[in-house]
């Protein structure tokens, strides 16, 4: 796969909104009314795994948090939605321990998968809140594939208000006093606060976390 191309926007997904009187699509674009085009990518780090298994749920059974991650891929020309783009997202499980490395190298698979988007450019998941690993805020990682190609590299956050509640939760209350917050955290500083996840708590206790990522064709 070829790695190409850039983030156009990585907001909430009612982050950008327009009606038809205010012009949306191209010439909503044109005049500024619609934005999509935010930040750059950011790197992939090194615990990419190649091959990952297309499935929704990626938890394998470990514990944590639940989460639903639920990214939106839309053109960051248009800002309209792209169908059966992949979104293929990896991070850490609550003890900040990744699958294929280190005390995760027994597995190649927990909290790694592919999801295809729909006609709205939605590509759904479900795992746990990710835990914190030393020098690093937490974070989930994020390509997306068009045609076969890279069109995003990125990283996706969680607003440390929220990180606070969570961990003061078991299994993540085990490892207390995380080292560093978004602000630390020198992959945040170059574009994370417009990779910056909209979360909230249903009434089930299940967070959704939910972002809108434009992509270059």
């Amino acid at each position: 796969m070829k790695l190409g191309g850039f983030l156009g926007a990585a907001i909430g997904a009612g982050a950008w909104k327009a009606s038809e009187s205010e012009g949306a699509g191209p010439a909503g674009v044109a005049s500024g009314v619609v934005s999509c085009v935010l930040a750059p990518e950011q790197t992939a780090g090194p615990y990419y795994l190649d091959g990952e298994k297309v499935r929704r749920n990626i938890t394998e059974g470990r514990p944590g948090v639940p989460l639903v991650l639920r990214t939106f891929v839309v053109d960051a020309t248009t800002c309209r939605p792209i169908k059966n783009g992949a979104v293929d997202v990896w991070h850490a499980d609550a003890e900040g321990i990744y699958s294929g490395f280190g005390q995760g190298a027994g597995s190649r698979t927990f909290m790694r998968g592919i999801q295809k988007t729909n006609a709205k450019g939605l590509a759904q998941f479900r795992t746990v809140y990710p835990g914190w690993y030393q020098g690093r805020t937490v974070h989930i990682h994020v390509k997306v594939h068009l045609g076969g190609n890279v069109v995003h590299t990125g990283q996706l956050y969680f607003p440390d208000t929220v990180s606070d509640a969570v961990y003061r939760r078991s299994p993540y209350n085990s490892r207390p006093n995380r080292t560093t917050r978004n602000a630390d955290d020198a992959i945040y500083r170059n574009g994370g606060k417009r990779s910056q996840l909209n979360v909230r708590r249903s009434a089930a206790g299940v967070y959704v976390a939910t972002i809108t990522m434009g992509v270059n064709r």
